[in-house]
């Protein structure tokens, strides 16, 4: 063997292709006990927690549901949660810009409940790193606020591509941006040409009832 050879290891490769294999694992197990997971998505300050306060009203006690707040520091969304009726918990990821499988089962276990029909992973606010990494979701969403802009599907195709749902947040802003919503769902249909379109404001409500029950649907289908 030549000592002189570097060896090259494909660390990136590798780490997605176990925690793929994990995940996977981590959706079954979730399966089996009847919860939903959703893996949601955004940049800072799309409006996330928001977007969830107001799903709260919207669901009406049909499910019972919790949350889990990723956040690299604080706690102050799972608080907001908590304060109003969401059991909630916060996740530090200590740095990191996203969460893998296994750091979603840590989270899931800290619930120490099996009784909730729906919980949902606010993953951390960012555009890049959560889209790559499998969480064991049964669905991914992806919120984009109008103030944002419609050509972010452009720019950051990959968080499209892995989302099945995309919420436009903000809708009561569009007489003060330039935002084009025909142009948002052409966009975001040649990441994912199957992805469902929400237009909302999580601050008026206009909306929101429809993505309420869209998710009430997607929680009935995967509980069966």
């Amino acid at each position: 063997m030549n000592e002189n050879l570097v060896k090259i290891i494909e660390v990136k490769e590798s780490i997605c292709e176990d925690n793929n294999k994990d995940a996977e694992v981590l959706r079954q197990e979730l399966k089996s006990k009847h919860t939903c997971l959703l893996n949601l998505m955004s940049s800072p300050g799309s409006g996330k927690t928001t977007t969830l306060l107001a799903l709260n009203k919207a669901f009406n006690n049909r499910i019972k549901w919790g949350v889990m707040e990723a956040d690299i520091d604080s706690d102050v969304d799972a608080k907001t949660m908590v304060s109003n009726g969401v059991p909630s918990i916060q996740i530090h990821t200590g740095g990191m810009c996203h969460l893998d499988a296994d750091m979603t089962r840590q989270g899931l276990r800290e619930f120490n409940r099996d009784d909730l029909d729906f919980v949902v992973l606010e993953n951390v606010g960012n555009l890049v790193c959560p889209a790559e990494f499998d969480t064991g979701s049964a669905v991914n969403m992806t919120i984009l606020s109008v103030p944002e802009g419609d050509d972010k599907p452009l720019k950051y195709p990959l968080m499209y591509k892995e989302s099945g749902i995309l919420v436009v947040n903000k809708i009561d802003t569009l007489p003060v941006f330039d935002f084009n919503k025909e142009l948002v769902v052409e966009y975001a249909k040649r990441c994912n040409p199957d992805i469902k379109v929400f237009f909302i404001s999580a601050k008026t409500g206009e909306g929101v009832q429809e993505l309420a029950d869209y998710l009430i649907t997607i929680i009935q289908e995967w509980n069966k």
